[in-house]
């Protein structure tokens, strides 16, 4: 064999190799190739497994909800025949629901409350009075609706004059600070005017009932709380702490209540007919405490912050109260304190007007401002419809 000899090389070979090396490098990179071609494919049976697996769970999850929702809807549906959506029961949240099912039935619910708060803020009391009873599940509706808005708020009015209630309740009853009582025994007694499910109530009496026994008032003596009675008036009897009327006529001899509360109840176009009524109920120095929503005062956008409710104000003092406070610290309602004078505060103050000579001007403004009343009602100038925006 001669030296160096490779096959292939020689001369006089009859087989000659060509581009062996090359063959050989494309022989490795093909099956380099198909090797990964084989893991991709591995992979790729791999995810296919999982989203076969995925799409067989998402389809018995489907099955499984539908199910669900036809059983809801068998437990919602009810053994009657369905009534108009005025006449419809309560919107009672079932405990199987979707999600959807959940946001359908809050905008249900919340369109509901819309309309409910519509027609009890442009109708007079006594139509309102009718309609509860004619249809009292709007009264539990609207209720369940307010009580949604309140949540947002940062502060319940209800929650404010149970506080000053309290307060008050530190100093002896008919002294400076503190609460006013009938003459001679000193009782309190609160009429709780469109009360909602008389919660002030409820608040005052467990109030009443517990509370701290070893708190002192202003002078540092052991307190003792005085005697309160609360009569709640509204269009519906939730409970046994309400009195169903139309608060523009209430059960209630004149001169028989020491506080009358109106806390957002000035609904219907009719309300300064409840004010009235306030007057006729209140005893001498007795007060009127009222709570409204900042957006029904008609100068609301064009005055400061002092001055909203001046009009409003006016109007009450033309119904035979003096002024004592306006509170309108909270974002989103004001309150008022009134107060009922007693005759030789009238009669000193129509003295006082004669020897002014405003006397004449007074009885005018009295005039045309019942003449105003007689040609529009109330709630078309004085305080505006609190409407809710649709969304």
């Amino acid at each position: 064999m001669a030296l160096f000899e490779v096959e292939g090389w020689d001369i006089k070979t009859k087989k000659i190799a060509f581009g062996a090396t090359r063959d050989a490098k494309i022989e490795k990179r093909q099956e380099k190739n198909q090797k990964r071609r084989e893991k991709q494919k591995e992979t790729d049976e791999k995810y296919q497994k999982i989203r076969d697996l995925k799409q067989k769970e998402d389809k018995t999850q489907q099955q499984k909800r539908k199910i669900e929702e036809v059983e809801a809807e068998k437990e919602e549906q009810p053994e009657e025949t369905l009534q108009p959506i005025q006449e419809s029961s309560p919107l009672v949240q079932p405990t199987k629901l979707t999600p959807l099912q959940q946001k359908m039935m809050a905008k249900l619910s919340g369109s509901r409350f819309r309309w409910i708060n519509e027609q009890l803020y442009t109708i007079t009391s006594d139509s309102a009075l009718k309609l509860i009873k004619e249809q009292p599940s709007l009264f539990d509706e609207y209720h369940q609706g307010f009580r949604s808005q309140v949540q947002a708020w940062p502060e319940n009015p209800v929650n404010v004059f149970v506080d000053q209630i309290k307060s008050r309740s530190n100093r002896p009853v008919n002294a400076p600070g503190g609460l006013p009582g009938l003459y001679p025994n000193k009782e309190v007694v609160i009429a709780d005017m469109g009360c909602g499910e008389a919660q002030l109530s409820l608040d005052v009496s467990d109030f009443l009932k517990g509370g701290n026994k070893n708190s002192k008032n202003f002078k540092g003596k052991p307190s003792r709380k005085p005697k309160i009675t609360v009569h709640s008036f509204d269009l519906k009897k939730v409970n046994n702490r309400i009195t169903v009327a139309d608060i523009k006529n209430v059960p209630l001899p004149d001169e028989s209540c020491t506080i009358v509360i109106f806390c957002l109840a000035l609904m219907g176009t009719n309300f300064l007919d409840f004010i009235e009524e306030a007057h006729r109920i209140l005893a001498p120095r007795g007060e009127l405490w009222v709570a409204e929503i900042k957006s029904r005062f008609t100068e609301n956008e064009k005055k400061t912050k002092e001055e909203v409710g001046d009009e409003f104000v006016n109007a009450i003092k033309m119904s035979g109260f003096f002024h004592k406070n306006t509170d309108n610290s909270n974002k989103m309602f004001t309150r008022f304190e009134f107060f009922k004078p007693q005759q030789d505060i009238i009669e000193e103050r129509n003295q006082k007007l004669h020897r002014r000579k405003k006397f004449i001007e007074h009885e005018t403004e009295t005039e045309e401002f019942k003449k105003k009343r007689e040609s529009r009602p109330e709630g078309q100038w004085l305080l505006k419809p609190c409407i809710y925006k649709r969304r």
